[in-house]
């Protein structure tokens, strides 16, 4: 068989086993984002059906595929509500980095690794996972639930300290000096900095032009508009995943309702293939060695997420139940984690990138598991009065 039909027969593969295990998360009423993850172990290197000649497509299509996430996301919320939100979220920011950047450099530390590399580990274990949250917040229905605008500021927050961090990273694994950091991050805060403007000064001009009464000329004029900002901030050195949810913020009220029909299969089908994107490359023996650090880095992100969403929640005055919800759905790490991963490794620590994938794998298979019981847990931990 040649190139293009084994593409055709491993795609198939892949889209019919993905459908069979959304048909069993379903039925348990569970998020299929685990079976997709665990999906992507089998038809990855080491796997029981491994597939190759597809690899190229399903790594542009998982790019997409977070993009089409973080657009949609974005289109369920107006200028004025990220700016208010983001606003009142700043300490909510710090406490992220805080609780959530120095275990990782910590712990990365005692386990021997060299300081460049524990620099990376923080931001592994920092940056939760938008891709996995937006799903999850779909999947289970908590679009307009009170902790929600607290948890999306947390999201933005981070996606935009990216623009800083990741710049300082690649000058710290490369041993470059202070003056090529610096202009890393005025490129990309200025990328930021410009979408964020436009998303929330030229809301309605951007929605004429691309409002039009044919359904498939609204996809092709927002998809369009989407990759031109997502490819500008990336270029720039900021995160494309931040630069889709500001087209999306930018959308007015009811061309975004329309839009947000339109896309839906699109994101579906793009969004199925960034899951299981994950354990493509990976082969699952490589990484027994590296799984009891990937585990206490598990558990310790778990907790410090669970902080996070608490007090970031708690800014909102929602109660203790929103407040867990919060934080269990903050505890999914992914597509950042990966790319911070991948630095390090080219930077010459492939350790960190083992580490990574165990650690991502870990959380984002347990953390909508503990996302879909937080209402169960929470109503164990603190029961309604009378009860």
């Amino acid at each position: 068989m040649d190139h293009l039909g084994l593409v055709f027969v491993e795609l198939g593969f892949i889209f019919v086993g993905v459908s069979l295990l959304g048909v069993v998360a379903r039925r348990f009423g569970l998020s299929p984002i685990p079976f997709y993850l665990l999906a992507g172990l089998a038809f990855g290197e080491g796997g029981v059906a491994p597939v190759a000649a597809s690899g190229d497509f399903v790594t542009i299509a998982a790019e997409v595929g977070v993009l089409l996430l973080l657009l949609t996301l974005g289109l369920e919320f107006s200028p004025a509500e990220l700016s208010a939100s983001l606003g009142r979220h700043r300490p909510s920011g710090v406490v992220d980095l805080v609780l959530n950047a120095l275990p990782g450099f910590g712990i990365a530390l005692v386990f021997g690794l060299p300081w460049p590399a524990a620099f990376a580990m923080a931001g592994l274990t920092w940056i939760s996972s938008s891709g996995i949250v937006a799903q999850l917040l779909r999947d289970l229905d908590r679009l307009g639930n009170r902790e929600t605008p607290a948890l999306l500021s947390v999201l933005v927050l981070e996606d935009l300290a990216m623009a800083v961090y990741l710049p300082i990273l690649i000058v710290v694994l490369a041993g470059g000096g202070l003056a090529q950091a610096a202009g890393g991050i005025a490129l990309a805060v200025g990328a930021v900095t410009l979408a964020l403007v436009a998303a929330t000064r030229a809301s309605h001009r951007i929605g004429g032009l691309l409002s039009h009464e044919q359904d498939e000329q609204v996809m092709l004029r927002v998809l369009g508009l989407t990759m031109l900002v997502a490819a500008a901030t990336h270029l720039l050195g900021a995160s494309a995943a931040v630069g889709a949810f500001l087209v999306g913020i930018a959308i007015p009220g009811t061309l975004a309702e329309r839009a947000r029909d339109i896309l839906g299969p699109q994101r579906d089908l793009f969004a199925a293939i960034f899951f299981v994107s994950f354990g493509l490359g990976t082969n699952p023996r490589d990484l027994l060695a590296y799984l009891p650090v990937a585990a206490v880095l598990a558990l310790v992100g778990v907790l410090s997420k669970v902080a996070t969403g608490w007090y970031a929640a708690g800014r909102d005055g929602v109660q203790k139940r929103g407040r867990l919800r919060a934080g269990l759905t903050l505890a999914p790490r992914g597509e950042f984690s990966i790319v911070i991963a991948g630095l390090a490794v080219a930077g010459g620590y492939p350790q960190v990138g083992l580490i990574a994938t165990a650690y991502v794998l870990i959380l984002a298979v347990l953390g909508p598991v503990l996302a879909k019981f937080a209402d169960a847990l929470g109503e164990r931990l603190f029961p309604a009065p009378g009860a």
